[in-house]
């Protein structure tokens, strides 16, 4: 006869075999593992959260394909309240899918669709301290934020880092305040002991990925990577040892755009990462090109108004849009530097702007960070130029990505909104999603530009994987009469306006250089406003970079290439039919243009001399059509 087990058996046996059943649940064994996935599709970058029970440090890994992209890595936060990167143990998990459909008014392309899988992982620890881990994920890219309650206390640091192979490629630059640095090329050990900027992109079994940051603003502070050499460790550094919080926070998104070298380069992830426009009418907003005037005439034409007027009259003629008036023009005449205290009545600016107006060109001025570091100063300065007319404003010299700076950046940009002014951050902070939430900022500077004298053609060709990957870049090309002071040649410096995205793109030339060189000053006059669509055709950091991008059936193009002169194949993967394409490369005497008639996917050639380039345009063919130009 069979003899019943004891109650206390059965109901063992019963929580082990409940237990065994639950196992098998893929959400039950997620939690029991501590390991969590977070992917948007089944080829899409990988993430992979896991929470070590022992220590209950929390790491994240990143694939793709099966392969290596970034190995385990810490993830933590300190406050004067918790040490929130050990002790912690899981709580709950939250799932959602973001989906979004925008429009852009600068940037790679116009119209820009988002799908982000979204997972929220709650953690505690034993005092009661709480920290959410947000993860997205697309279909090229990774990101990550914290989230803190109220009462969590100032931040002392992050123990964010990022674990790279050992010998990953890396394109590094080193930080500074204005983020001017040039990109050098490294492997993720061998690069020297030292503080580098956010945005970097190493090479790994798992593809190409570009670190950066999105969502940056005055609630935290700005991050730079600190590296010791040997090790392939990245560490996340603050530009505060202590970030002020009263309430609530959110911290920015750490970011890794994966994948091929085209999928880095295409997306705008930090841009899609980043809140949507705060600005409800945005009709007054107008990307363009611009006549700078700082490299064409300098301190002597920034306090002149005849030469002033004589650029507008220059740009009216090519039908550029804008001119910029560049330092010196409320300064003292006499005193380089000093703001003239009358520079609100006295001033010949309003002058220009009507003569601008009446030519159709519109005036960009530029001003100095310390002349608006106040609501004071703003106070007087912004309506007045709103009411003079001026179109937009380059700020200079922010030189800070601390926390009082950006709450800077937080008061001034829903002021020029207000008041109709496109600005131009120079000497400032990187693009960090900036341009979605405040679309009137038409370009940061935050690159090595066309300014200084110690530029290689590495660094130009390194650029359009790096720096201008996260946002516009006002690398200020078209100097054609720093013959000499520029690594490049003519025909890839016209290229540069291509390969280089402005929204508002200033053109660094004289007029007799744009003159003397009418095939890079017609190919000028034809670049549009904004671009459709934006590909890469060919490239290698550090070798070469061609791109393309696309304003309605013409497609416009840009190749920069470092190292001895060669022919060079470009895969024309603009779409399939037949297109005239019009190229500019450089010559025995000087530049020349070719024609010829092309399928698209077919293999363009073109002779490059060393450390050159060209530029090119593509449209539509049929017979009867002769050229590309309008």
């Amino acid at each position: 006869m069979a003899v019943p087990l004891p109650r206390t058996v059965v109901a063992a046996l019963c929580a082990g075999l409940a237990a065994t059943l639950l196992t098998t649940a893929p959400a039950r064994a997620e939690q029991r593992s501590h390991t969590w996935t977070v992917s948007e599709a089944a080829h899409a970058p990988r993430a992979r959260i896991a929470l070590d029970t022992t220590t209950g440090t929390l790491s994240l890994a990143v694939s793709r394909a099966g392969r290596t992209v970034i190995e385990p890595s810490p993830v933590g936060i300190v406050t004067q309240q918790a040490d929130l990167s050990q002790g912690l143990r899981f709580l709950h998990r939250k799932d959602r899918t973001v989906e979004e459909h925008y429009r852009a008014k600068s940037g790679k392309r116009l119209d820009r669709r988002v799908r982000l899988n979204e997972t929220r992982l709650s953690f505690g620890t034993a005092a009661g301290a709480r920290l959410d881990l947000v993860v997205r994920a697309s279909a090229d890219g990774i990101a990550y934020r914290y989230v803190l309650p109220a009462g969590s206390g100032d931040v002392l640091g992050e123990t964010s880092a990022f674990n790279l192979p050992a010998d990953a490629g890396a394109w590094l630059s080193t930080y500074r305040v204005d983020n001017e640095g040039q990109f050098k090329q490294y492997t993720a050990a061998t690069a020297p002991s030292g503080e580098y900027s956010d945005q970097a992109l190493f090479a790994t079994a798992g593809g190409y990925t570009l670190l950066a940051e999105s969502d940056l603003t005055g609630t935290y502070s700005g991050a730079r990577l600190a590296h010791t050499q040997g090790a392939g460790t990245d560490r996340i550094k603050l530009a505060d040892t202590q970030v002020h919080t009263d309430g609530p926070l959110v911290t920015p998104w750490r970011a890794m755009i994966t994948g091929d070298l085209a999928t880095v380069t295409r997306p705008t992830f930090t841009d899609d990462l980043a809140p949507a426009s705060k600005v409800a009418d945005t009709s007054w907003i107008h990307p363009g090109t611009v006549l700078w005037t700082w490299l064409a005439g300098g301190r002597t034409a920034g306090q002149s108004l005849a030469a002033q007027k004589a650029y507008v009259d220059y740009a009216a003629a090519r039908h550029w849009p804008y001119e910029a008036v560049d330092a010196g023009w409320y300064f003292k005449t006499d005193e380089w530097d000093t703001t003239d205290p009358d520079w609100g009545t006295d001033s010949w600016m309003p002058e220009l702007v009507d003569y601008a107006r009446a030519k159709g060109v519109g005036i960009v001025v530029w001003i100095h960070q310390r002349d608006l570091d106040t609501p004071e100063e703003r106070a007087q300065w912004l309506p007045t130029l709103e009411r003079w007319g001026v179109k937009g404003i380059k700020i200079d010299f922010m030189n800070s990505e601390a926390q009082s700076m950006l709450r800077w950046y937080d008061a001034i940009l829903p002021e020029t909104a207000a008041h109709h002014l496109l600005v131009d951050f120079h000497g400032a902070t990187l693009p960090k999603g900036i341009q979605r939430t405040w679309p009137q900022v038409m370009s940061m500077e935050s690159v090595g530009g066309e300014e200084k004298r110690t530029n290689t053609s590495a660094h130009l060709t390194t650029l359009p994987f790096t720096r201008n990957v996260i946002g516009s870049m006002d690398f200020t090309p078209g100097g054609f009469q720093r013959v000499g002071q520029r690594p490049d040649s003519d025909a890839a410096e016209t290229g540069l306006t291509v390969a280089y995205e402005s929204g508002l793109q200033m053109l660094a030339g004289t007029p007799e250089s744009y003159d003397a060189r009418p095939l890079a000053r017609d190919f000028l006059d034809q670049l549009p406003a904004a671009w459709d669509d934006t590909r890469l055709l060919a490239g290698s950091p550090g070798r070469e970079a061609v791109l393309a991008r696309r304003s309605g059936n013409r497609w416009f193009l840009g190749g920069v290439y470092a190292g001895a002169a060669h022919t060079a194949t470009v895969p024309l993967a603009i779409g399939r039919g037949r297109w005239l394409v019009q190229t500019i490369r450089d010559g025995a005497q000087g530049l020349v243009q070719e024609s010829q008639v092309q399928r698209g996917g077919d293999d363009l050639s073109v002779d490059v001399v060393a450390d050159g380039g060209f530029a090119g345009i593509a449209c539509p063919w049929h017979p009867g059509v002769t050229s590309c130009y309008r």
